[in-house]
């Protein structure tokens, strides 16, 4: 066990003999700095599983709030019936708020650095998303008779709350996983969101395959009413339950903090730092933008089209039908089924990669990274030969569809992602990197807001 144990550890182990000349990432200066405090491996943070599955929880909570605001869909049509406009644009809405906030506030918070707090930062965001969707639960049951407008102004109130949730999250998140100087912990984080976009894609299989929706031309408060009252209901309240897990994880990670910043302040700080605060403050460097962009310029550019490409795969995925007619389909290859079924296998391959990206590593490569997450374009044409609108393939086969399409675009996606995530670390000094996990956080964030302005060029397809 000890050796397998080993044997991962080694995974993470900086190789500096096949470091990139160009990409020199620290200084001679800086290494003599480090030689003189008599800094090598073994004065390492011990790594920990049970650290590694409470980053994950963190990452589960950073998703679910979004992905239970794209499963509750169907409830919100429901309650924007007597609207026509906004029935056909509160999508849009909902979308273009919680992306614009969600970057405005990464913006904000990774400017501020010297004096954040990235553990209130968490404890926070998970809070307000427990009021939040305490909120949008009771709302299912209560104020039914509200008009569409009032119900509209009050949702996207609410996504612009968990849209500010979910930039302190992330900005507090990547920066606390990058402070414990464990790259695995920073994959933890990726694991936990792929697992936010498995779970729900899951669900929605399954509900389909338990209980068949109701014949299309039913009315809408005839076919779906009541139960997606119910749905909406168990959306919200299990978001709630999730973010107070969470909360509840993340109470031992900030003691193995606190302990870990005591053990440095004991070895290295002066006399005079006597709290925590303040000696994580004086070992923190504030670095500019510009110098974090220098540094990680490739893992930076990296995450950011990684994730542009993939926001793409929203706009294909609900446009492809299974290859087999409707009548002679099975209740799996039917539209309601087959679609959540293409964004399952889309997301079990994001979770594979991110996973496979603790033994399958190109950390030491940066523009490399970064030239394969460009490449990623060419899943796009794919698609084409799929079928689209139920028109025809060109390729007749949902097994390609499924298996050579979205699980490969999926893996991609998180493998490249979790890799430029967890590299970023490796290539600044210790002092940076806090601020080069809320740098990255930023650079995937507005990866996420360009690619869903780009996708829109897809929209017509």
């Amino acid at each position: 066990m000890s050796a397998a144990m080993d044997r991962v550890r080694s995974l993470f182990k900086k190789r500096d003999d096949e470091v990139e000349e160009e990409y020199q990432p620290l200084t001679e200066e800086s290494r003599s700095f480090d030689e003189s405090h008599g800094r090598d491996e073994t004065d390492e943070t011990p790594f920990s599983w049970i650290d590694y599955g409470l980053f994950a929880i963190l990452g589960v909570a950073m998703l679910w709030a979004w992905n239970m605001f794209l499963a509750a869909a169907p409830y919100f049509q429901l309650r924007f019936q007597d609207d026509d406009w906004i029935l056909s644009n509160f999508q849009s809405a909902i979308i273009s708020v919680s992306t614009l906030g969600n970057l405005g506030s990464m913006i904000v918070l990774t400017n501020v650095q010297y004096t954040a707090s990235y553990p209130f930062r968490i404890n926070l965001a998970l809070c307000i998303n427990v009021v939040i969707f305490t909120l949008l639960t009771a709302s299912t049951a209560i104020f039914l008779d509200a008009s569409p407008l009032v119900y509209l102004v009050f949702l996207l109130a609410a996504v612009a709350f968990t849209a500010w949730a979910a930039g302190l999250i992330q900005n507090g998140a990547f920066a606390f996983a990058s402070s414990f100087g464990r790259p695995e912990y920073m994959q933890a984080i990726m694991a936990g969101q792929g697992v936010a976009g498995v779970l729900p894609a899951l669900v929605q299989v399954i509900s389909v395959l338990v209980a068949p929706p109701a014949d299309a031309t039913a009315g809408v408060e005839e076919g779906v009413s009541s139960g997606n009252g119910k749905a909406a209901f168990i959306y919200f309240l299990t978001a709630v339950i999730i973010s107070l897990i969470a909360l509840v994880a993340f109470i031992p990670l900030v003691k193995r903090h606190n302990r870990i910043v005591e053990n440095r302040m004991m070895e290295h700080m002066a006399a005079s730092m006597t709290s925590i605060e303040s000696a994580e403050r004086a070992a923190r460097k504030v670095v500019s933008m510009l110098t974090l962009f220098r540094k990680l310029h490739w893992l930076a550019g990296g995450v950011f089209m990684c994730f542009a490409v993939a926001m793409f795969f929203p706009v294909f995925t609900p446009k492809i039908l299974s290859v087999t007619p409707p009548e002679d389909a099975g209740l799996l290859l039917q539209p309601a089924a087959f679609i959540p079924l293409g964004f399952l296998f889309w997301n079990l391959g994001d979770l594979g990669g991110r996973t496979s990206s603790l033994f399958l590593s190109l950390r030491d490569r940066p523009a490399l990274l970064f030239v394969a997450s460009i490449a990623r374009f060419l899943f796009l044409p794919l698609y084409a030969l799929c079928n689209l609108h139920g028109k025809g393939a060109v390729i007749n086969s949902d097994v390609f569809y499924l298996l050579l399409v979205q699980f490969p675009y999926g893996f991609t996606t998180g493998w490249l992602g979790s890799n430029c995530m967890m590299a970023a670390g490796e290539w600044v000094e210790d002092g940076e990197r806090e601020a080069s996990g809320g740098f990255m956080g930023l650079a995937l964030v507005a990866g996420l807001a360009f690619g869903s302005l780009l996708s829109f060029t897809a929209a017509g397809i």
